[in-house]
């Protein structure tokens, strides 16, 4: 179905408001979600995906620390990327003051795609970004690279994965003033999704609206609509009990 940037925006604030989390702010994480839900690349699959371990992680900062003045290892506590990434990176940037690259290692973490949003407001700034890590469940090694300037990533998929020698809820971002060699890097992926066809796919949700699968989205709806009426049940059994 087709929905419109505000709807999903919208929908989705609610759906995470209605966790009340300490950690995440929802008008972020929610255009986070359509950001990458434009370029078509699922924002509210991963988002309801994410759901289950939203309710029931552990709601509590991220930790991080500074291995030299290049590198940032960030333990989130098996949290998700969407809660706490648009902080580490707003620290990791005040930290590349004086350094052409910063590497920041991301341990114990999830829902790692929706960390594309925060990339590109990089990229606008004039700084270039690279993120890779492994996904488990369904073994696959993913690779962004956004240089310099650009508006959408060059993305690169591959099966290869040894599940003996990685770990699957890490995720690491390097950043630098300058542009990433993208032939280089992308050596033994075997899929690429090339960064126009995911700018036109976001040119045309601009111009039409937003595709998302049915199923996708009355999950969606479902998950925030149910919150807030929990939630409300909650409140009104609370205030029967002063009474």
């Amino acid at each position: 179905m087709i929905v419109s940037h505000n709807e999903l925006v919208a929908v989705t604030n609610k759906a995470f408001l209605g966790m009340r989390r300490t950690c995440g702010e929802a008008d972020v994480i929610a255009n986070m979600v359509a950001d990458l839900q434009m370029i078509g690349l699922n924002g509210v699959k991963h988002f309801n995906n994410a759901t289950q371990f939203l309710t029931v992680e552990e709601d509590c900062p991220a930790d991080i620390k500074s291995m030299d003045s290049s590198h940032l290892v960030v333990d989130l506590h098996g949290g998700s990327v969407a809660c706490h990434l648009p902080v580490i990176i707003d620290y990791a940037v005040e930290n590349m003051v004086g350094e052409k690259q910063l590497t920041i290692t991301l341990k114990k973490c999830h829902n790692r795609w929706l960390a594309y949003s925060e990339l590109v407001k990089l990229a606008a700034k004039g700084i270039a970004c690279k993120a890779f890590w492994d996904n488990g469940t369904s073994p696959k090694r993913t690779l962004y690279i956004l240089n310099r300037g650009c508006v959408s990533p060059e993305l690169f998929l591959s099966d290869r994965v040894d599940l003996n020698s990685i770990n699957l809820n890490d995720m690491t971002i390097e950043l630098s003033i300058r542009d990433f060699d993208v032939v280089a890097l992308s050596e033994g992926y075997s899929i690429h999704i090339d960064s126009t066809e995911l700018h036109a796919t976001q040119e045309n949700a601009w111009r039409n609206g937003i595709a998302v699968d049915d199923v996708d989205w009355e999950s969606l709806k479902k998950t925030a609509t149910a919150i807030l009426v929990e939630n409300s049940e909650q409140s009104l059994k609370g205030a029967g009990e002063l009474v």
